[in-house]
């Protein structure tokens, strides 16, 4: 399923392979799509099918313009995406939030004719279920960033195109209903061949969707269930059990005081195994439960690009914020750290050259800040073809981070050594996702046990982390706050952070100005409560005034 095509494309291209006619007038038409003339096979099935996959998963940049809206990023280009405008708290009726029904079109249109086409039964209703599938996602999508909207599960006309808002409730017990039925048809795996290529979306999509819909509307019990049945199925956290000799070349004793050689190679086997993980030699390994393929050297989504700073080719497009490196635990305690004030950081930057008191701070830490964020003297030595790297911040350089820091999570360094773009499948879902939401859900439902702790001890403990302190975190409010900073670390720049700021309800809190390793003013956020929802863009109300009325505040 490398590369899905549009059906447009595919209808097109079918219509000028049969075009010789005796009669001109009898050809099909060449603009237009002709029941006549297309579903007449498996084939035609398959390529209207695939159609639907590409829009539907379109998730490459989505994911990290949702993080920088939220107070783990700063997105400084307004014109590469909203990140930039809702982060403001600058959002009206002219900005189109992702108000879009193709995907949901396109998956109508091919569920109402695909029974024309002869084939298998048994691949007919597979093909059916994959396609529901990806119109409940997009649903998903819709009511997390809309609230109300249409539901339409039919091809209209034009005069039938008129269509008011359905509740979210409606939707969602539509998309839930959905997930549930299809789970039940698609399979837990795939062979690989036609018909049958791996990346496309099964039995643990499914339940796994099922489980972040629910969990995103506060549906505990229902989400920890969903979740749990995600983990009985033959997925696992992805894992380095050795360290190429080009990645031993970055030397952590700067910043890490190590026992002994087993913590150490603890540490590091827990950087490599967190950055590896989004890889492209390691793409569709067992921790993927979802992912959006992409064609190597041909279907680039430009991650190289948009995190890396000037000096490694890079625009800092999306950087990360100081807030994000603060949550990031003690690797020796396990415990939260405690962070220095604005001011004095920006004392000890200053004097940076003389005393390196500076870098204290980012001693000792979590190994997946060290696999996430480039900070000052940050060694990469991969990056550099084995030649040594240092991050070195240039305040006010072109290309240059705003915030003093690059991300370097999601940056595949072969890519960058090849001057190729970034081509590593875009994982949608994984199980560490999962495992969170399991151990949220079922402390939200039932309070701390065994389990929830095992869940978030899996993760941690891929990462070389400690375990979560079950005597420090022993009750319902104190677990709470460690199972949303486990999520924030873990998931970073992945897409979530926009999304459980609002349904935590700590947006007003965490949405502050944002400032630079010299306490210098970099962006002045504010925080409004319409934008908990989207607004339904201006020119779609122009157009259908059964639309109306808009989300509370526009």
């Amino acid at each position: 399923m490398k590369k899905q095509q549009y059906i447009v494309a595919v209808i097109a291209a079918a219509t000028l392979l049969g075009s010789c006619s005796k009669d001109f007038l009898e050809r099909a038409p060449q603009d237009q799509l002709s029941q006549s003339t297309f579903w007449t096979s498996e084939k035609d099935a398959y390529a209207a099918l695939n159609g639907i996959y590409g829009p539907a998963l379109d998730y490459v940049e989505t994911a990290i313009y949702n993080d920088g809206s939220s107070d783990n990023a700063h997105a400084q280009y307004p014109w590469e995406s909203n990140a930039t405008t809702i982060s403001l708290g600058d959002v009206n009726s002219g900005m189109n939030a992702g108000w879009s029904f193709s995907t949901i079109r396109r998956a109508n249109y091919f569920l109402e004719n695909i029974d024309k086409a002869p084939m298998s039964a048994t691949l007919k209703d597979r093909f059916k279920a994959e396609a529901r599938f990806l119109r409940a996602f997009d649903y998903a999508d819709l009511i997390n960033k809309f609230g109300d909207v249409p539901l339409v599960t039919k091809t209209l006309t034009l005069e039938e195109s008129f269509v008011g808002r359905n509740t979210k409730a409606e939707v969602l017990k539509f998309v839930l209903d959905e997930l549930t039925a299809v789970a039940a048809v698609l399979p837990e795996s795939y062979s690989g061949g036609k018909n049958t290529e791996k990346g496309r979306v099964t039995k643990g999509a499914a339940l796994a969707l099922k489980a972040r819909v629910l969990l995103y509307n506060g549906q505990w019990q229902e989400a920890a269930d969903a979740a749990q049945a995600v983990m009985a199925l033959n997925y696992d956290l992805f894992k380095v059990t050795a360290e190429a000799d080009v990645d031993k070349g970055d030397d952590y004793s700067a910043w890490v005081n190590f026992a002994d050689a087993g913590q150490e190679q603890k540490f590091r086997l827990g950087v490599r195994s967190y950055e590896q993980l989004f890889w492209q030699v390691n793409e569709g390994n067992k921790e993927v439960i979802l992912d959006r393929q992409q064609i190597p050297e041909k279907d680039a989504k430009y991650d190289n690009t948009y995190l890396l700073a000037d000096d490694l080719g890079g625009w800092s497009s999306v950087t990360p914020t100081q807030t994000l490196v603060n949550d990031y635990q003690s690797f020796q305690t396990g415990e939260p750290i405690t962070p220095i004030t604005p001011a004095a950081r920006a004392d000890l930057y200053a004097k940076r050259a003389t005393d390196p008191a500076f870098y204290e701070e980012y001693k000792n830490r979590d190994p997946r800040f060290y696999a996430t964020v480039l900070f000052e003297k940050a060694p990469w030595n991969r990056i550099n073809e084995g030649d040594g790297y240092e991050f070195t911040w240039v305040k006010g350089g072109n290309n240059c981070s705003k915030t003093g820091y690059n991300f370097r999570k999601y940056v595949d360094p072969a890519s960058t050594i090849a001057q190729l773009d970034n081509n590593a499948n875009h994982i949608i879902i994984r199980l560490a996702e999962i495992l969170l939401t399991y151990a949220e859900a079922k402390n939200e439902a039932s309070g701390p046990d065994a389990s929830v702790y095992a869940a978030i001890n899996r993760i941690r403990n891929r990462a070389g982390m400690p375990d979560l302190n079950a005597t420090v975190y022993n009750t319902k409010d104190k677990l709470r706050e460690a199972i949303r900073r486990e999520r924030r670390i873990e998931l970073a720049l992945e897409g979530h952070r926009y999304m459980d700021i609002r349904r935590w309800k700590i947006a007003a809190t965490v949405m502050t100005n944002l400032n630079d390793l010299t306490n210098g003013l970099v962006q002045t956020r504010k925080w409004d409560d319409k934008l908990y929802l989207m607004p339904v863009p201006q020119s779609e109300v122009d157009l259908n005034s059964k639309l109306k009325p808009n989300n509370n505040g526009y």
